[in-house]
């Protein structure tokens, strides 16, 4: 069973290790939490609390907790689309968190939400079939990173090496 002390310890150790910081307002950080975990209840897979998840992993990989695109949000933004991780200067009160623009791909989100079908989470033998056909259209790549050598098998490489913490552009393409 997933407790809001597990979500709460997985955030806190990611947060230690990437050299970020949670949300200080213990109140929203725990809806944050609350979040994770019925999504992670839900889909199997803690997804992003503030986006809405197809409930097919495939599609929703880029939006896993911590999601892609955390890290190039923290940087610039100060923190994450979210605001569950954040910079130094906004866990101490130096920068107030303002509202972000989002950095998920609208082709990504199309095919995730099933834009254009009736409703993304409504079942029908139609609709299935649609998503079906747009899942198995997703061309998935190997990725390793030049630097620290981690590889990944995923649609698009990683904003940021979850390893070595390089860049999108260190890693290179590996032929299957």
């Amino acid at each position: 069973m997933i407790t809001l002390e597990k979500v709460r310890q997985r955030a806190e150790s990611d947060a230690k290790t990437n050299g970020c910081y949670l949300n200080p307002d213990q109140d929203f950080l725990k809806d944050l939490f609350k979040g994770l975990k019925r999504n992670e209840e839900r889909y199997g897979y803690p997804s992003c609390p503030c986006r809405l998840a197809s409930g097919r992993f495939e599609l929703d990989r880029d939006i896993l907790c911590p999601c892609d695109y955390r890290d190039p949000d923290v940087a610039e933004y100060g923190c994450c689309y979210c605001a569950l991780y954040v910079r130094k200067d906004v866990f101490e009160g130096k920068t107030a968190i303002q509202p972000i623009p989002e950095r998920r791909p609208a082709e990504k989100q199309e095919r995730a939400y099933g834009i254009g079908l009736e409703s993304p989470l409504e079942k029908t033998p139609e609709t299935a079939a649609v998503v079906a056909k747009e899942s198995s259209q997703i061309e998935r790549k190997m990725w390793y990173c030049k630097q620290c050598g981690y590889v990944c098998f995923r649609e698009d490489p990683p904003y940021i090496c979850p390893i070595c913490k390089a860049k999108r552009e260190m890693f290179a393409r590996l032929e299957v």
